[in-house]
């Protein structure tokens, strides 16, 4: 998955001062988001969107469900075998969905003429991946689909489904995304092609952030060692963002 972004000249001074304020601030982010995760997870209870279709000591129907379990059968069906080799159909009651949001942050290949391994992960501080809570994690759901690791079905269909059930969650509840923009966060939906075009929930904060030249990128990976890079978050767009609702306060006058 190749992202545009930002380029912007550093030289190894600035880069050393500027990598370690954005750990810092992307500390705080994230410290800041499960905070948020952890007040509103009550709103995000999968019976809400599946009712009986997940296993559940409440036996009582919940209006609409039908149409959220087909829409996510239908969502499943088409990237369950590749590269999963899983079976495309679900067979209700699934296995329960835990009520708990968890996040990782989001991550990309960039690649890169000059380096011998072509590409390099990118980290991004200021967006994560949303999903209900998993036992796989991406990084091993990855691994598993391409032999690196012993396949463990379950967890695999499980992982895959806890993303699709907040993305069809967060479409038959739109306030909710509404809910995300209040709290400054926007919420974005991506495919992630190394597993499949799985779509996933992005949050991101408004921080805008930016990569040096690959020349660069390529140096620092080459010291280290390590075929990854974090994006680094521009000093002057933490001075600019902007308040959503004083902006929409500012219009109403402008207009009456």
């Amino acid at each position: 998955m190749e992202e545009r972004i930002f380029r912007k000249q550093l030289n190894n001074e600035e880069f050393l001062k500027l990598r370690q304020a954005t750990e810092k601030i992307a500390q705080l982010l994230t410290k800041r988001l499960k905070g948020h995760l952890e007040v509103i997870k009550p709103l995000f209870i999968p019976r809400i969107l599946l009712g009986n279709y997940i296993k559940s000591a409440l036996m009582d129907e919940v209006p609409g469900t039908d149409k959220a379990f087909t829409e996510l059968q239908e969502m499943y069906g088409t990237i369950c075998e590749k590269p999963f080799a899983l079976p495309r159909k679900l067979t209700p009651p699934l296995p329960p969905i835990l009520n708990q949001l968890d996040t990782v942050p989001f991550q990309y290949s960039l690649f890169l003429e000059e380096s011998e391994d072509k590409t390099v992960s990118i980290t991004s501080p200021t967006q994560w991946i949303l999903s209900y809570r998993s036992e796989c994690p991406l990084n091993r759901l990855k691994a598993m689909a391409l032999g690196m690791e012993p396949r463990q079905p379950d967890e695999m269909r499980q992982t895959i489904i806890n993303h699709l059930a907040l993305f069809v969650f967060l479409k038959h509840f739109p306030a909710l995304n509404q809910l995300f923009e209040d709290l400054r966060y926007q919420v974005e939906t991506k495919e992630l092609a190394d597993l499949g075009s799985l779509p996933v929930v992005i949050l991101k904060a408004p921080v805008e952030t930016f990569l040096p030249p690959d020349d660069f990128i390529l140096q620092i990976t080459q010291l280290s060692g390590i075929a990854a890079f974090q994006e680094i978050i521009d000093p002057e767009a933490v001075k600019k963002i902007t308040d959503p609702l004083k902006e929409a306060l500012r219009s109403l006058i402008a207009s009456s």
